[in-house]
């Protein structure tokens, strides 16, 4: 009982206490919110009156003298003014002097006049923007939450893109709040993770459950405390996580290309390998073939008999011939390919190439009735492999009076220029479309479907072609339109002076 009444004793001392503190602190913020101009007016207004209520009493203290001293005289019998005589009757002729009795009410009257001016200035004083709400209007206006917390970890100000991004509740929010308490609410489901921390600072990552990321970094205030700068880097973090995906997938990507581009690589050179040993071994008994059946076309151990042994024969010859042919065309895409036949170089006129490749298939072209031209002279000298260059021509010739019909033109001509010369073919066949233009130039390859039954070769032609223009440093293009036309132009680079020093030497 004794305790419980002790308490309650504590408890009322403890309130009247609190109370005392609360009204010390409301005077003293008001002490403080008062300007010092308004000070200033005070302390002239209050000691303006003090000074009257002083002149005041000394002239009351100085007429209650001054009649003491009257009466005196008049009871001793002498006379008023020893210096200046005059009738008894003018000592009684002043006004009435003041007795003191009315000074507390003067006084009364001044302070209350002085205290009416303090007021007045009190009211009329310019009340300067608080501190608070400037800082909360500057706050506004940074496009990141932003949040000051002072030394005990209370929240001072926080501006709207903090509490939105947070979305923290409004007791987390609002000023007074618990920094610890607030985040530790923000993380119930998520987890913080420390990225980096030095001297008075950290950088935190806040990773919420909705799948969020917000960067918190925390910097100390000259003051005391600290500030919180939060940034949603949500979509940041998106972006880098699929840039990372992509870089993964670009690495795997890569690693697959190089080792299929091994592999395609190493059967290249494996079929390259066995076309030329079976060219090879091919050749050697075709040659055998068609040797027999010319001695046999030519009878020279006898007469055949029949007469049908003689086209059964030359039937044979043609066919082996073919046979060659094809198997030969094999054997130098094989070599080519494979970077085993070595191309020469030695001083080529342009213009004597071309006339080579038109004589060479004039009559082919006369008996097709096409015509055959050629271009006007350049002049232009290369450095080239003479055998390749003509076999690299004569494939596109061939095949340009191939797929052109009776009555068409083929016309081979070059066009020089300062670093190079172009070598034309064209043609007004019967032209490719797009997708059959861009499989032409690979091996086995054929002009056109509806040609086939009557193509001769390997449809290595092209093929052939593009590998010698590749290698002699040039660039085979074609360009093809159906009912139109084909033009193969293939650019090659010209001999300069120091080519053909090297050449001679």
């Amino acid at each position: 009982m004794q305790s419980t009444e002790a308490s309650g004793v504590r408890a009322v001392a403890v309130e009247s206490r609190s109370t005392g503190d609360r009204k010390d602190g409301l005077l003293s913020a008001f002490a403080a919110s008062i300007s010092p101009l308004t000070y200033a007016l005070a302390l002239v207004a209050l000691l303006g009156a003090t000074l009257y209520i002083l002149g005041d009493a000394t002239r009351v203290v100085d007429a209650q003298r001054l009649r003491a001293s009257l009466v005196g005289e008049l009871a001793t019998g002498r006379p008023l003014d020893t210096g200046t005589p005059r009738p008894i009757a003018a000592a009684f002729s002043f006004a009435p002097l003041p007795d003191g009795s009315d000074l507390p009410q003067r006084a009364a009257i001044a302070y209350g006049l002085a205290g009416l001016v303090i007021a007045l200035g009190f009211r009329r004083r310019q009340r300067p923007a608080s501190q608070g709400s400037s800082l909360h209007d500057l706050l506004a206006t940074i496009p990141f939450g932003v949040a000051c917390w002072n030394q005990h970890g209370r929240l001072v100000v926080a501006n709207q893109q903090y509490r939105d991004r947070l979305n923290a509740d409004p007791i987390d929010s609002r000023p007074g709040a618990l920094y610890s308490a607030s985040i530790r609410r923000l993380i119930q489901g998520g987890y913080l993770h420390l990225v980096r921390e030095d001297a008075g600072s950290r950088i935190l990552e806040l990773h919420r459950e909705d799948g969020s990321c917000l960067v918190v970094d925390e910097r100390p205030l000259a003051g005391g405390g600290f500030v919180t700068l939060l940034t949603d880097v949500t979509e940041r973090r998106a972006t880098e996580d699929l840039l990372v995906s992509i870089r993964e997938e670009q690495r795997v990507l890569a690693r697959r290309y190089h080792e299929e581009k091994l592999r395609a690589e190493a059967a290249s050179r494996s079929k390259t390998n066995f076309l030329a040993h079976l060219s090879h071994d091919i050749r050697t008994p075709l040659n055998h073939i068609i040797g027999f059946a010319e001695l046999m076309r030519h009878e020279t151990y006898g007469p055949l008999g029949d007469e049908h042994y003689a086209t059964y024969v030359d039937s044979i010859r043609m066919s082996g011939e073919r046979l060659l042919s094809f198997f030969a065309s094999i054997l130098d895409f094989a070599e080519l390919e494979g970077g085993q036949r070595v191309l020469r170089e030695e001083e080529l006129p342009v213009d004597e190439l071309l006339a080579a490749a038109a004589k060479r298939h004039a009559p082919r072209a006369q008996r097709k009735g096409i015509a055959l031209g050629l271009g006007a002279p350049t002049g232009a000298v290369l450095a080239g492999d003479r055998f390749s260059l003509e076999r690299m021509l004569g494939n596109i010739v061939d095949n340009a009076i191939q797929f052109t019909p009776a009555g068409g033109r083929v016309t081979i001509a070059a066009h020089a220029a300062s670093d190079g010369v172009v070598l034309e073919i064209s043609d007004t066949g019967i032209g490719m479309s797009p997708e059959r233009l861009s499989s032409l130039s690979q091996p086995f390859a054929y002009g056109d479907a509806a040609l086939t039954r009557d193509r001769e070769g390997a449809g290595l032609g092209l093929a052939i072609a593009r590998t010698i223009a590749e290698l002699s440093g040039g660039r085979l293009a074609i360009d093809s339109r159906p009912g139109l036309g084909t033009t193969v132009a293939v650019s090659l680079p010209l001999l300069h002076h120091e080519d053909a020093r090297d050449v001679a030497a």
